[in-house]
Parts: structure tokens; sequence; C-alpha cells
């Protein structure tokens, strides 16, 4: 995979994937972008929950889980000193549906974790992963 990234002005940079799609990416204002783009660990943050939220629901529905919204939020703390990095990363995995199978969201967290999600094995080098659940039934 090969991506580039066409500076624009300031911090103001236009990021584009291999298929042409293209990205804004800039800073705060406070360090001298605009603030009209997506800040580059917000796109990490978002490839990683992009990555297991893609596992996650390939599997449930595998599993025929009655799933009718799905939603993975991913919370993440930083070192309040250079450079920065994250310190904690919680994921949290919102199912809805019908007679939805705790043991199948579990199983299908871990799979993502453990086997196919290859940004959440690379980050858990990196910094501690917590994941959590929360099912909610609808009628």
């Amino acid at each position: 995979m090969q991506v580039a990234l066409e500076w624009k002005q300031e911090l103001s940079f236009s990021g584009m994937a291999p298929n042409g799609l293209t990205v804004a990416l800039d800073a705060e204002p406070a360090v001298g972008g605009s603030g009209e783009g997506f800040l580059p660990l917000e796109l990490l943050a978002l490839g990683l929950g992009g990555c297991t939220a893609m596992d996650v629901i390939s599997i449930l529905r595998k599993k025929r889980q009655a799933v009718t919204a799905f939603e993975v939020r991913v919370n993440t703390q930083r070192a309040t000193e250079h450079p920065r990095v994250w310190t904690r990363v919680q994921l949290e995995y919102i199912v809805t549906g019908k007679k939805i199978d705790p043991r199948a969201v579990k199983r299908a967290i871990q799979l993502s974790a453990e086997k196919y999600c290859p940004a959440q094995n690379m980050f858990k080098k990196a910094v501690e992963i917590e994941t959590r659940y929360e099912i909610m039934e609808v009628a």
C-alpha cells in the first residue's frame, strides 16, 4: 500500500489513497493549523475503529445475529509530554438488535483483537487496548 500527502498551505494537506479517494488533514489552530481537516491521530483512531468494526459486524452477520445498528467508539488518552503518544485506548462496541447473543459479541470482538484486525494487533504492541461492549435490545 502506498498513500500520498500533498501540501496545500500552512499545516493543511490532502491525503490520497491508492483508489484515488482523498481526505483533508490539518492541525489545530493553536499550533498553526486551520482546523479544517482531520488531525493525524484522529485518522489513526478512525482506522483502528474501522478495522475492528468491519471484523466484528462481519462475524456477527456470519453468526446470524439480528443486528439492526452497530457502533464502535474509540476513546484514547494521551501523554502530557511530547511525543504525546496514546497511553490507553478503549474500544466500545454498541450492538443493537433482536436477541443478540452476548457470547457471539464477545467472541467476535476477541477474534478481531487476536486474529483479524491488523491495526489493533499493531497498536496493542505499543499501548494497552481495553474492550467493552453493550447490547441494546429492540422490540
